[in-house]
């Protein structure tokens, strides 16, 4: 991984985490501050693996293809979106299972972000 895109996958996951902070402490903004949140966590994983440009279309057509995976890279990226675009999808929803699930995707992205850049980002 090179400087760039380890500086980006850092910064992604310290906005992600950042993002869930605040979505704790304005219940009335954290619908949208959990969607931005997931996104940039969604974003770090990106930038951890290779070219998010790259990534996104391969995990794009995948889902399109709506085929067995047998990567589990692969697959975990497409849960991953599939997540997303169910949370964007949700209008209000539970307020704590999206939360919840906001905080295990981004748990997700620090566990592959950190692993791969080699670097903890604190909370």
């Amino acid at each position: 991984m090179d400087n760039y895109r380890r500086g980006w996958a850092l910064r992604y996951l310290r906005e992600a985490k950042a993002e869930l902070a605040a979505a704790r402490k304005m219940p009335y903004m954290a619908p949208s501050l959990t969607i931005e949140a997931i996104r940039k966590a969604r974003n770090a994983i990106f930038y951890s693996l290779g070219e998010p440009a790259f990534i996104e279309i391969v995990v794009r057509e995948t889902v399109e293809k709506a085929q067995p995976i047998d990567d589990p890279v692969l697959k975990c990226l497409v849960e991953v979106e599939g997540l997303i675009l169910q949370m964007t999808q949700l209008e209000e929803g539970d307020g704590n299972v999206t939360m919840k699930q906001a905080d295990n995707l981004v748990q997700l992205a620090s566990d592959i972000v950190e692993t791969l850049t080699g670097e903890k980002v604190e909370d």
